[in-house]
Formats: structure tokens, C-alpha cells, sequence
């Protein structure tokens, strides 16, 4: 499978001089006593905590992957010798389960990036009881001892994804372009659908899904469909098939919503950025294992979580603007709106 493995380190303890002739009873005494001189001794590290990621797409998709990525630059650089990461990226789904296995099997943390990897944790979990798994875009549901599920709430910031398009467009007509057709990702079209109609009752709204989060292909001719009904602005879960609609985008004239990450000012085409905190969680699953305090379990984020974890930014929005998208994420704080899960 193609991956990207960083090294595991491995330490092997050689007994020579003395210790080669203590008996067992004394050998264990003498280790314990060792071990506890190592703890109270602050010159001395404790062996850095082995976490492994799966990323399954590219790590430069300026999308998800990229976001999760991030994230975990972000975390090694806070955590410094107090982590060990080995990293696998862009494998196939048929490959999952293998590579899951593979980091299951030399680390304490595994992290899988993205909820198309819930499935194959699950049942990697189960043969692993002593390693605890993180799952960036988990779903409530199944539930075992050693997995932490973190909904991103992808469907929360669609809404007002969906507000900001209706308000960006010039032609009255706004679309969405999904990877996947699995809930999380078709509830994420629907409430931006109607978050742009909660703007504009009249908008035409178009959505697809190409059912795959990578075909290049796919997600321009998705695009351009839409284009050719009128869509100005674009809106999309998609890892590497986002360069698709850029693409399209770049073609016609008209402008993309991006996803996961603020990189207003880099490029023209993209009007105002979604911010859906994949690399929150990441950092989030890591800081908790070096703290001490990771939990397993379903654990939503989203907007109430804050800026970091959920938050949409108009590049060149107006304080008109964005005093409604503030008041339309209070509603959906406060349940005076109703969004879908995922």
C-alpha cells in the first residue's frame, strides 16, 4: 500500500557487571528499585507515548486530510520528546483494516482521520484492547471501551455555510458537491441547502455527490452541472476531488465556500472558509493522551466547542454580514435552529 511510515523507536534494556548473577527474586527487587529512582529523578525522561495516524487521503488536499495533518504538526510541536508518531496516508479502503493493524500493533493511540475509518477501527478495536483509538469524524453508536468518537458536526457550520453562499451569490443559485453519499456528508448538503434558503426563500440550490472524496474527474463535471444552472458559488466535502471544482471554478468565472481551514487572501477563487476543526480533534485525542485524561466515547464538538472547532470566515464580508452568521450560529446554539446530525 502506498504510506508514509515515521520510524518507531524501540528500546531494549541489556543487563551486564552485577546484575548478570542476581537470581530472579533479586532481579525483579532490583528492577522495581530501579524504576523507582527513575520516577522520582527528573533528569531522567519517561519513553515518549506511540501514537500512529491514519490519514486515508493526501495530507496536502487542502481539505480534511490537510486539516488533520495540521493538527497533528501542531501537536508534536506543543508536545515536543513527549510523543512518538508514525503516520500512514493515501491507502486504499481496501487497505484499512492492514494498516490500522499495523499501527495498532506498535502504538498506544491510534487516530483515524476521517469517518470512513469508523468501520475498520471497530473491528481492528476489538483484537486490540490494550490500545486506545481516536476517531476524527466519528458517529454516535456502537461503543467499545477503548474508542473515542469526536463528531465534528459537519452539518452545524453547513447551515451557515449555506447562509454566507446566499448571500455571496450574484446569480441567485448556489451548489454542493459530496464525496460519499453516507449520512454525514448528505445531512452536511442538506443543511447548507437550507441554510442558504434560510437567507433567500427563491435560491436554487443544486446538489451531488460523486461518491468518491477523490475523483478529480467527478467533482469538476459535478461542478460545471451546476454552473451551467446558474451556480456562483460552490460549496464541498471533498479531499483531493476538490481540485475539480477548482477547476470548474477557475473555468467559468464563479467562486468556491472552502472547507476545514482559514486560508483567506491565498487564492481568489474561494470567497469565505468553513472551519469544521479536524485538526482540533487530532490535537484534542493527542493532548488528552499525554495529559492523562483521554476518554473513550462519543464526544460532539462543533460549535459549542468554540472558533477552533467550528466557525465559518467571509474574506471580504461586511459587519452586516457578519452579524447575521454570528446570530444564525447563537440559533443554532441555542436550538431555535434545528440542523441534522454529522
Amino acid at each position: 500500500m502506498p504510506a508514509a511510515l515515521l520510524p518507531v523507536r524501540s528500546t531494549t534494556l541489556r543487563l551486564r557487571g552485577p546484575f548478570m548473577h542476581l537470581t530472579r527474586r533479586n532481579l525483579l527487587a532490583t528492577a522495581a528499585s530501579l524504576a523507582a529512582v527513575a520516577l522520582a529523578s527528573p533528569g531522567l525522561a519517561a519513553d515518549p507515548i506511540k501514537i500512529g495516524i491514519l490519514i486515508p487521503g493526501s495530507k496536502s488536499d487542502k481539505g480534511w486530510m490537510e486539516s488533520g495533518y495540521d493538527g497533528l504538526v501542531a501537536a508534536q510541536k506543543a508536545n515536543g520528546d513527549k510523543i512518538k508518531v508514525q503516520v500512514i496516508e493515501n491507502i486504499n479502503y481496501a487497505d484499512m483494516e492492514q494498516a490500522l493493524t499495523q499501527l495498532a500493533s506498535a502504538n498506544q493511540l491510534v487516530i483515524g482521520v476521517g469517518g470512513q475509518t469508523q468501520a475498520a477501527v471497530f473491528k481492528i478495536a476489538k483484537r486490540f484492547p490494550k490500545t486506545k483509538f481516536s476517531i476524527v469524524g466519528g458517529n454516535a453508536g456502537d461503543s467499545l471501551p477503548n474508542v473515542a468518537g469526536y463528531d465534528v458536526k459537519q452539518a452545524e457550520i453547513a447551515f451557515v455555510a449555506g447562509a454566507a453562499a446566499a448571500m455571496l451569490s450574484k446569480t441567485g443559485a448556489v451548489s454542493y458537491v459530496g464525496g460519499m453519499e453516507i449520512p454525514s456528508i448528505v445531512n452536511a448538503g442538506k443543511e447548507f441547502g437550507k441554510g442558504a434558503k434560510y437567507i433567500n426563500p427563491d435560491i436554487k440550490y443544486f446538489e451531488n455527490y460523486t461518491g468518491d472524496f477523490d475523483n478529480v474527474a467527478k467533482s469538476k463535471e459535478a461542478t460545471l452541472a451546476a454552473i451551467a444552472q446558474g451556480a456562483d458559488v460552490h460549496y464541498h466535502i471533498l479531499n483531493l476531488g476538490l481540485r475539480g471544482m477548482e477547476q470548474a471554478a477557475k473555468e467559468k468565472g464563479t467562486h468556491i465556500i472552502g472547507s476545514y481551514t482559514n486560508y483567506c487572501g491565498t487564492d481568489p477563487l474561494y470567497t469565505a472558509y468553513s472551519i469544521t476543526g479536524v485538526g482540533f480533534q487530532v490535537r484534542y485525542a493527542i493532548d488528552q493522551i499525554v495529559a492523562g485524561t483521554w476518554a473513550a466515547g462519543y464526544k460532539p464538538f462543533g460549535l459549542k466547542m468554540g472558533p477552533e472547532a467550528s466557525d465559518i470566515v467571509v474574506c471580504s464580508g461586511t459587519p452586516e454580514m457578519k452579524a447575521k452568521l454570528d446570530a444564525i450560529k447563537a440559533d443554532i446554539l441555542a436550538g431555535r435552529i434545528k440542523v441534522l446530525e454529522g
